[in-house]
């Protein structure tokens, strides 16, 4: 009968196994470390820490005890710690205090996901329990049965719930909040790393709502906020508060031995330097784990190859385990479907969880002992959150990162002191960007009319105002802006995107029986549910039938094939304006709107193991019109001349590859957030250029970002390709497999930096 190894013993057979051996490129092992506590504060209710005793806590971690302090003296604070460092209770010690003091006092307690908010409900019942206190906490989101809603509006001391529901569903009705908005003492932001670009840019929006109605109820609440590891979060917590921050980063939290291990797939083709896919070896470590009874959480980058990966592992492990005992988590899965997943991880009844990024933040998901991310996740922050989910409570535990070919993979892979030795990134947002502020003064003006003279924030309104009155949206009399609309604004408003549309996607596979199983943006849709498209869900294929892009719903039905699909997008782009510009020599690096067209053309039909291409066809939809911003680079004349036309092009195509991986890691996105595009002769100047640009209407800020790290974006691009052991180009560099590809980016490069052509 086969013995199951425990993890160090995996570990071991990992060190002495000679495929395994060869393709480790670091293997970073980061040391238990002890709990550093302080007795409770003195000031501390005799309840709580009765509670805490009981619980074995004798004594608090030093970030706990600087929270409780910092806001005992009313001032705001941000928490950063790792993963799993009881970082609940910066928040909850200082609330529970206050309300032992105050029974009128209230709070608002804010998660990114509903699934957070659920867990955190749990916590702090049992803590409020136990304690004896009359302490009244719910939950308050789309699940909440009515007659619950009507208890928690007029007598719900801690209200938990999700920017969401604040924006749609207790702002706009503020007047059934009086109580609450009256005693409103403290606003909890946990997660705050999660609230970066568009989705940011709209929560900062929701907090000025918030604070301009508790002006209005004459309550002036704190804000506490926690955060995982970024390099801003007092810059980030002060743009989406417009509050002065005191910082909290002295971690006091133990942690367990933790094995880090760089996986580099074996090379399947040395002279074009292609490896092995990424998917399949993270595929075969996961299985390693899995069949060694060690609860293992596999990241994917995509909805896609989370169902490629679940599909897969099912089929492997069915007779070893049983399938239900693998499970996919993503975004697009129905809520209840979730939390089953959740409760089957703590349970234990779920041994594997193949999951996109949802997975990252703080869900209580349990103990599990190892985690395999396929790919690098785009960046440092990110990949540390997807490791802290093994290991959460002190025993050994590893996680191995699998890279794929890609330029920005094979960077990390190579380059260990980069992941190892550098800071986090920093996370942006911008409220101010035009249609997310347009949107959300809409929303302030339902709420309440706006005065002559009133600020939101620190925004300036007034040309918005009266714009809005113009378009007949809002009405002015004797000094106030009213709203003079039917409907109320904040219901057609997603804080999820720029735009506002999502189609939603069906499944008709049961004639009579047909139901909702997901949804997707409408940008994404183009290229995932485009008709004959193949899309998976919980690792069951489905064709799309039809998509109704007017009606925004995609009609799929359950097939069994042995393909995926994937599809291309045209895009065209024009310059409206150039806001900076930085003239060198032989290019011209600037700033600026642009207006993009993308079109979905065709589709290619991949197999899957082999990934090979086995059929097309064409994608009739409507062109999207995007007006966003972007950086571009944009070389001279002389140029041409030197390299020649046909080469610059090559050069082009193989330099924006390389940029689509690099540009992300300077400005703290997911790839998928910032496209890039290069053209041969740009409309506006007629000159070879490259242009990034933010894939969200109005720009969120990636792209002036890229404006200003440009010199080390082109820089690391050219250590990146310069690295790379391939002749002539490859999938890990330029993308390209063709003559001087290779030697033309790299040509392009250093004339982009000042300096001469590359000469191999």
């Amino acid at each position: 009968m086969y013995t199951k190894l425990t993890i160090s013993e995996l570990l071991d057979e990992f060190r002495q196994d000679e495929r395994m051996k060869q393709n480790i490129i670091h293997w970073h092992t980061v040391e238990p470390r002890q709990a550093q506590t302080v007795p409770f504060p003195t000031t501390m209710d005799p309840r709580i820490c009765e509670t805490l005793s009981k619980r074995g806590i004798s004594s608090l971690y030093t970030h706990q005890e600087t929270s409780f302090r910092h806001v005992s003296e009313g001032k705001n604070i941000v928490a950063v710690t790792p993963t799993a460092s009881g970082k609940s209770m910066c928040y909850h010690l200082p609330v529970l205090q206050k309300l032992s003091e105050d029974s009128q006092a209230r709070a608002l307690y804010l998660f990114p996901t509903k699934a957070l908010a659920q867990d955190q409900k749990s916590e702090l019942h049992e803590l409020i329990t136990e304690m004896g206190m009359s302490i009244k906490s719910e939950t308050y989101d789309g699940d909440t049965p009515a007659n619950i809603r009507t208890m928690v509006r007029q007598a719900g001391n801690i209200v938990i719930t999700n920017p969401d529901m604040l924006h749609s569903a207790i702002l706009p009705h503020h007047t059934k909040w009086v109580s609450f908005f009256e005693h409103l003492k403290f606003v909890v932001i946990d997660e705050l790393h999660t609230y970066r670009g568009v989705f940011g840019s709209h929560v900062a929006n929701v907090i000025r709502r918030l604070k301009r109605i508790c002006a209005y109820y004459g309550s002036n609440p704190q804000f506490i906020c926690t955060s995982a590891t970024i390099a801003n979060p007092k810059e980030l917590a002060e743009a989406l508060t417009e509050e002065k921050m005191e910082l909290v980063n002295n971690n006091g939290a133990p942690t367990g031995k933790k094995h880090f291990i760089f996986y580099n797939p074996p090379v399947v083709n040395h002279q074009l330097n292609i490896r092995r896919s990424a998917t399949l070896e993270a595929r075969d470590i996961t299985e390693k784990f899995l069949t060694n009874g060690i609860q293992t959480i596999l990241f994917a980058r995509s909805r896609v190859r989370v169902e490629i990966l679940l599909k897969y592992l099912q089929e492997l492990i069915k007779k070893k385990l049983g399938p239900k005992t693998i499970q996919g988590y993503r975004g697009g899965y129905l809520p209840s479907q979730r939390r089953e997943i959740e409760k089957g991880l703590r349970r234990g009844d779920i041994m594997g969880v193949v999951s996109t990024n949802a997975l990252e933040l703080g869900v209580d998901i349990g103990q599990l002992q190892a985690c395999v991310i396929t790919g690098y996740p785009g960046s440092v922050a990110s990949t540390w959150q997807q490791a802290g989910r093994a290991g959460r409570r002190q025993g050994e535990s590893v996680v191995v990162m699998v890279g794929s070919s890609t330029p920005l993979d094979q960077y990390v892979i190579q380059h260990p002191e980069y992941f190892f030795d550098r800071s986090p990134e920093s996370a942006r947002i911008n409220p101010d960007n035009l249609i997310i502020l347009v949107d959300h003064i809409k929303c302030a003006a339902y709420e309440l009319p706006f005065k002559e003279g009133e600020h939101f924030g620190q925004a300036e309104i007034v040309e918005i105002l009266e714009f809005l009155t113009e378009e007949q949206v809002l009405h002015y009399a004797k000094g106030k802006w009213f709203w003079m609309n039917q409907s109320f604004p904040a219901h057609n408003i997603s804080l999820r995107s720029a735009s506002q549309e999502n189609v939603v996607i069906i499944d008709i596979t049961e004639r009579g029986n047909e139901r909702v199983i997901g949804e997707m943006d409408r940008f994404s849709s183009m290229t995932l549910l485009h008709e004959e498209a193949i899309y998976l869900h919980q690792g069951t294929q489905f064709q799309v039938e039809k998509l109704d892009y007017e009606e925004k719903k995609a009609y799929v039905r359950e097939v069994a094939v042995d393909y995926y699909t994937d599809a291309n997008l045209a895009v065209q782009l024009k310059v409206l304006e150039e806001d900076q510009t930085l003239t060198q020599p032989q290019t011209e690096v600037a700033y600026g709107e642009v207006t993009v067209n993308a079109m979905a053309t065709i589709f290619k039909k991949i197999k899957f193991e082999t990934h090979e291409n086995i059929g097309s066809g064409p994608i009739h939809l409507p062109e999207e019109e995007l007006h966003t911003n972007a950086a571009w680079i944009s070389f001279a004349e002389s140029v041409l001349d030197t390299l020649g036309k046909e080469e610059v092009e090559r050069g082009l195509v193989g330099l924006a590859h390389v940029l689509q991986h690099v540009a992300p890691l300077f400005v703290m996105c997911d790839p998928a957030d910032l496209h890039v595009i290069p053209q041969r002769k740009a409309i506006h100047s007629g000159q070879p250029t490259i242009f990034l640009y933010d894939r969200y209407p109005g720009g969120i800020g990636l792209s002036e970002q890229v404006y200003k790290e440009m010199p080390t974006i082109l820089s690391q691009a050219e250590r990146l390709i310069s690295s790379c052991p391939c002749g002539d180009g490859c999938p890990s560099c330029v993308g390209a497999v063709e003559d001087d590809s290779k030697e033309l980016a790299l040509s392009l490069l250093r004339i982009a930096q000042g300096g001469s052509m590359y000469v191999s």
